[in-house]
This record gives C-alpha cells, sequence and structure tokens, in this order.
C-alpha cells in the first residue's frame, strides 16, 4: 500500500492541473510586478511633488494625529492613525475651525493633505468621507468673519500690544467646541508665564511660527548683556544666532520672561523652550507645534481686548515696523529676522515702519 501512495504522488499532473498551476504562477508573477511598479510609480510622483507641498502634506497628517489626540479623551479611545472615515473626516473640520480656528482656504488644504497622506499609507479613504469633509467646510465659508480668517497682511504688533497682553486678566471667555460648560476660564498661571515668555521672544527674534516652536533650551544662553539665542534651521533655512537685550518694561522684557517661565516649568537642557499647559496648569511633555504658538499670540491679543487680530507673523513684522521707527539699522533688523538681502516683505515691512519719516506732507507749508 505504501509503495502505491509513493508512486501515486510521483506521478505526473493531468493537463488540467498542470494548466491551473502555471495560470497561478503567472498570476502570482504579474501581481508582484504590478506591485512593484505601483511603489516606483508612488516613489517618482512622490519626489516629482515640489519641496512645499510634501512639507505641507506632512504638516497636514501631523495636525491629524493631533487631532486623534485631542479626541481620545473626550471619547474614551484613540482612534488609529488611519482611522480617515466619514465622521472623523467632519470632525477634524469642525476642530480645525473651532478649536484651531483656521481660515477656510487652510482647512481645504487640510483635507486634502490628509487624505493624500492616508492613500500613501495604504487607507482606502472613502470618496463619501471627502465629500461630507467639504460638505462641512461649505458651511464655514458661508459664516463672513470665518471666510476673513487668513485674508491680508498680518498686523504688525507693537511694544504697546505686548504689555497689554502681559498685563491681561487671567480670566479668559471659555473658547468654542469646548463643551457644555460656559462662562470664563482662568488662565493657569504657568500657561500665563509660558505666553508672556514665548510672545515677547517671538518678537524679539523676527521668530516665525515653526521657528519659536523649534527652540529648545540649550539654544537659549544667558549672558551678562541678556540673551543670545539659537534659532533652528526650519525648513531648509539656515540657523541663526541673535542677541536678545534686556528690556526696560519687566513685563515684556524678553529676557526676564524666559527665565520666570523657565524657573516656573522647570526646564533642563534638551526639553523644547515651550511646552503645553493643560487648563489646570500641568506641563505637558511634548514641545508645542507652529499653530500651537501661533494661537498663543493671537488668544493672548484677544484675552486683552485688543481691537486688532493678531497672529504669529505679527510679531516678527512688528521688530521691523517698530525698529524702524526707533531709527534702528536696516541690517542689524535683517540679520535678527534670518531675511536675504534681496527678500521684498522684509522690504516692505521696513517702508511700513519708515512711512512717517520725511512724509510727503511734511513741512511744505500746508
Amino acid at each position: 500500500m505504501s509503495a502505491e501512495v509513493v508512486t501515486a504522488e510521483l506521478l505526473p499532473l493531468d493537463e488540467t492541473e498542470a494548466g491551473a498551476a502555471v495560470a497561478v504562477r503567472e498570476d502570482e508573477a504579474t501581481a508582484a510586478v504590478l506591485a512593484a511598479l505601483d511603489q516606483a510609480a508612488t516613489a517618482h510622483l512622490d519626489a516629482a511633488r515640489p519641496y512645499r507641498t510634501r512639507t505641507g502634506y506632512a504638516r497636514d497628517w501631523q495636525l491629524w494625529c493631533e487631532f486623534l489626540d485631542w479626541l481620545a479623551p473626550r471619547t474614551g479611545h484613540r482612534l488609529p492613525d488611519t482611522a480617515v472615515q466619514r465622521g472623523s473626516l467632519v470632525s477634524f473640520v469642525v476642530w480645525l475651525d473651532e478649536v484651531k480656528q483656521a481660515a477656510p482656504n487652510t482647512i481645504n488644504r487640510r483635507i486634502t493633505g490628509v487624505t493624500v497622506e492616508a492613500r500613501a499609507r495604504g487607507v482606502d479613504v472613502p470618496k463619501e468621507a471627502t465629500k461630507a469633509a467639504r460638505e462641512a467646510l461649505r458651511r464655514i465659508r458661508a459664516d463672513e468673519t470665518r471666510a476673513q480668517r487668513g485674508r491680508g497682511k498680518a498686523v504688525s504688533a507693537t511694544p504697546e500690544h505686548l504689555r497689554a497682553m502681559a498685563t491681561a486678566p487671567a480670566d479668559r471667555p471659555k473658547p468654542p467646541g469646548g463643551g457644555r460648560r460656559r462662562g470664563t476660564q482662568r488662565l493657569p498661571e504657568l500657561a500665563r508665564l509660558r505666553d508672556r515668555a514665548l510672545i515677547t521672544l517671538a518678537f524679539a527674534i523676527a521668530g516665525r511660527s515653526s521657528e519659536v516652536a523649534a527652540l529648545d533650551v540649550d539654544g537659549i544662553r544667558l549672558v551678562a548683556e541678556g540673551l543670545e539665542v539659537r534659532v533652528p534651521s526650519v525648513k531648509g533655512r539656515p540657523s541663526r544666532t541673535v542677541p536678545v537685550r534686556y528690556g526696560s518694561n519687566p513685563d515684556t522684557c524678553p529676557v526676564r520672561c524666559w527665565l520666570a517661565w523657565k524657573e516656573a516649568a522647570g526646564l533642563s537642557p534638551g526639553d523644547p523652550a515651550f511646552l503645553p499647559v493643560d487648563q489646570v496648569g500641568r506641563l505637558g511633555a511634548h514641545r508645542l507645534s507652529p499653530d500651537a504658538c501661533r494661537l498663543v499670540i493671537t488668544r493672548a491679543a484677544r484675552r486683552a481686548g485688543l481691537d486688532v487680530h493678531l497672529t504669529g507673523h505679527s510679531a516678527r513684522r512688528g521688530l521691523v515696523t517698530t525698529g524702524r521707527k526707533r531709527g534702528k539699522r536696516v541690517e542689524k533688523l535683517r540679520a535678527q529676522g534670518g531675511w536675504s538681502p534681496s527678500s521684498p516683505v522684509f522690504w516692505e515691512y521696513v517702508d511700513e515702519g519708515e512711512r512717517w519719516e520725511d512724509a510727503a506732507t511734511e513741512d511744505i507749508g500746508l
């Protein structure tokens, strides 16, 4: 019997079975070749995509993960990063609008970025998900106040603005999207110290929000004259080390504000310069994002009751305009903010600061 079994196993397959085996091997080979071509096509298209688009999509995905982190304690479960579905994507749009207060055009780009990045990770994003997200966005665009977000040039921050923000009451209106409870919230003292340090230092170094977010404790060195601040390289721009002098007003002196925050937060070498602080004053572990740094300035201006809308770029612009009004040299201001000599944006800020210097209508007999 065993001999018969062995002999049977050595018999060749009949033509039908042999054909089926060959077909299976061909299907596997075809699938392997197509998979390799798909992978090569993805790499080729990704390489051909402009650098700013790639980094923008990466930032969109980072924000998506930040949204999921924000959502987790409110739902009792942290969704996986790949959970890009109708409900989660619409909630992401609402979060960008109400919590991040993003401009409608920015939200639209975020939807695209998250969808592209998810599909690059093998996620099958349903068409109804992106359709529903853009329907939610359409209603946001219909609101005139929201539609104005992100339009026009940033308003230049001034030392007067900074003083108003530094001395504003700790009580603040409860932000939208924060649940059923209404009224006011009291800004924790640790958050107040952080906000003062962030705002004044952003102004002093003419820092972009991305640069302020990237600052480290190691890069901020106390010297006799004030601070030596190493602004790291962000998005391919060269790093720079800039001087920050002691200010004449303790409330807006970037040196004193930084030292007060550093001591209160217990920051050590190796730590990010700016960390989250929750509603009860607990310190977070991860550095603030560029968007969070921008919102610190915007919310502080609102809490102070300023009649202008300040953004993260307001501090950067404000140093140049204020500096020129006070007679600071152009080359010093340009070096402080890391502008190139031919930057049209920088010279626009210079012109704004010099607007009233030797004005066309001055002393002409009017």
